[in-house]
């Protein structure tokens, strides 16, 4: 079967003069190329405008947009809002659209292996790889610290179908969580590929500020989980990632958005079905 998909890449950058050429040679090299790549200059101080001219001016299809929010790098709503600022550049022409972090480099094969799964099943919905990452030794070591059916939200490929009936990226912290769960109420599957190895130049997290740490609680909250679902989540996080302090921040994330009325992300009917998804699984990995 022939590929005859064609795809919109989407980049937020702020500050990634040391990543980004780096992010744009990968992308460049690709052997089922994009139809239009759209970097977004995000209040960069560093020489990452620069970089995305250099890139413009050797390749048509790749555009530059400027944007000036804050400097600080928190984690969900200012990158989805970087992100949202790209699209609305772009058309409707497209099989897949795809949100790229700005310190990753893909296999030249990456999407011509992810149109290949859209193609030929067309209930997936959301597709990548893995990510690695440099241990203390400079070897490239796995690092997914969530379940093996999970997408990092640095490279995640979407269809056209499936962006849509969720509404697009929430503008929160857990939207590439809250994306895969609509995309499930929604009728579609996540597909990830363990051949697809993709290499994390900046470790997670390494420039969120302080504030940063409570807010996985506040978008359990906001995902409707419920204390239960938020315990048994925070229990695994801090186990994964090695950090017991993540329970306890996690925890007051969440009592903190529950005191203070924070709006959830999603809809009863939406937060029910996430519910019963989570337990499921939960019984599933207890039994």
């Amino acid at each position: 079967m022939a590929l005859t998909m064609e795809y919109y890449i989407v980049i937020p950058a702020h500050n990634e003069a040391e990543f980004l050429a780096k992010t744009l040679d990968s992308v460049v090299a690709q052997t089922l190329p994009p139809k239009k790549v759209v970097v977004v200059n995000d209040h960069s101080t560093d020489d990452t405008e620069k970089i995305i001219d250099h890139f413009v001016s050797n390749h048509p299809f790749i555009e530059k947009r400027n944007r000036h929010s804050s400097d600080k790098h928190m984690p969900g709503s200012k990158v989805v809002q970087t992100f949202n600022y790209g699209l609305e550049v772009l058309d409707d022409a497209f099989d897949f659209i795809v949100k790229l972090d700005a310190d990753i480099i893909l296999p030249p094969d990456y999407f011509k292996h992810i149109a290949r799964m859209f193609q030929e099943n067309p209930k997936v919905g959301i597709a990548g790889g893995f990510a690695y990452e440099k241990d203390a030794k400079g070897e490239w070591k796995r690092n997914h610290p969530m379940n093996n059916d999970h997408v990092r939200g640095a490279f995640k490929s979407y269809t056209k179908s499936c962006f849509k009936a969720i509404g697009g990226l929430k503008v929160a912290m857990g939207w590439d969580t809250v994306d895969e769960l609509l995309s499930a109420f929604h009728g579609f599957s996540t597909y990830t590929d363990e051949a697809l190895k993709v290499k994390h130049l900046r470790p997670i997290g390494a420039a969120y500020n302080k504030r940063a740490k409570f807010l996985q609680g506040e978008a359990m909250y906001a995902l409707r989980y419920g204390l239960g679902i938020t315990l048994i989540a925070s229990i695994k996080m801090a186990v994964k990632s090695k950090k017991p302090r993540a329970f306890t921040d996690n925890l007051r994330g969440y009592f903190s958005a529950r005191k203070n009325r924070k709006p959830f992300i999603v809809n009863e009917a939406e937060g029910s079905f996430i519910r019963k998804l989570r337990w499921k699984g939960i019984r599933e990995k207890l039994f």
